[in-house]
């Protein structure tokens, strides 16, 4: 029986795979560090999850196959990048550069804003600074709030893994912030 038009397999796939779309968003965004590189993982990971959607095992963790399929992607996307030339467009240059050549500066407004987004910014920076098999346990956990279970399904590793390197994450992550909660004269405690 069809609804509104819709197949069986696309109502399931909205049901079961779709409500997953902004933690896949947020993951994407902090491996890529750009949103519209995020967008497209997103929209890859889930082209190929339904063309895939009769692989996936009703009643398994869905969370996990969908980021062990956009990890997947990342991972060939990047080799794909990295055996390509890089490619300069002219277009792209000339706009750039009569943009800044008309634009005028407001300094207060982005003065206010970069002290409104200093302590995200640097968090952000201690966590981007840990070691990648670390930074990935750290979000996941702490950040998406996956369990460790899910954790170690997506990483394709043992439990045992994902909870040293998380344990390893959080103590480099500590040493950064102690530093940096220093720095800006916070009280530390032992």
């Amino acid at each position: 029986m069809k609804t509104a038009g819709k197949t069986p397999k696309q109502t399931e796939f909205e049901t079961e795979a779709l409500p997953h779309a902004d933690l896949l968003y947020n993951y994407a965004l902090r491996m890529t560090n750009n949103a519209a590189d995020a967008d497209d993982l997103v929209q890859e990971t889930f082209l190929k999850a339904f063309r895939f959607w009769d692989k996936y095992e009703k009643g398994t963790n869905i969370r996990a196959w969908l980021f062990r399929i956009m990890k997947n992607s990342y991972i060939n996307r990047y080799r794909r990048e990295a055996k390509e030339p890089d490619t300069v467009d002219y277009d792209e240059i000339q706009n750039f550069y009569t943009s800044i050549r008309d634009e005028t500066a407001d300094s207060g407004g982005a003065q206010e804003g970069s002290f409104d987004a200093l302590l995200d910014d640097d968090v952000a920076t201690a966590i981007a600074g840990l070691p990648e098999d670390f930074r990935t346990v750290v979000i996941l956990c702490d950040i998406e709030g996956l369990t460790y279970e899910e954790i170690a399904e997506f990483l394709d590793c043992p439990l045992g893994t994902v909870r040293s390197r998380l344990h390893r994450g959080r103590s480099l992550l500590k040493v950064k912030l102690t530093r940096y909660a220093k720095d800006r004269g916070y009280a530390i405690e032992g």
